[in-house]
């Protein structure tokens, strides 16, 4: 069995006992956070997708964690320009618990 569900405007295919990192959503680890918005559900082969889905994927918050380093880097031959930043996007990482 598996659902396919619309989390922070991203589409995730999820399964039971699956963990996945997800943009962040609001909680702190160990908070059971519910996902209203399934798309597309399949149980045993019978597919239930768009206004039949009748579905909620209930999952719990088991970190919030940053991503890996990403550098931006502007620079101007000849004209001694050079800009550098850098940011980490945050993630949180949820368990799939059930899909219902």
């Amino acid at each position: 069995m598996f659902a396919v569900v619309k989390i922070a405007g991203q589409q995730f295919k999820v399964e039971n006992g699956q963990t996945l990192y997800v943009p962040k959503v609001s909680g702190n680890a160990g908070d059971k956070v519910e996902f209203s918005e399934v798309l597309l559900v399949d149980t045993d082969g019978s597919l239930s997708v768009g206004a039949a889905v009748k579905a909620v994927v209930k999952a719990e918050i088991i970190a919030q964690v940053q991503g890996d380093k990403v550098i931006a880097f502007k620079m101007k031959r000849r004209k001694g320009f050079r800009k550098k930043h850098g940011h980490r996007t945050h993630h949180t990482k949820i368990k799939i618990n059930e899909i219902a």
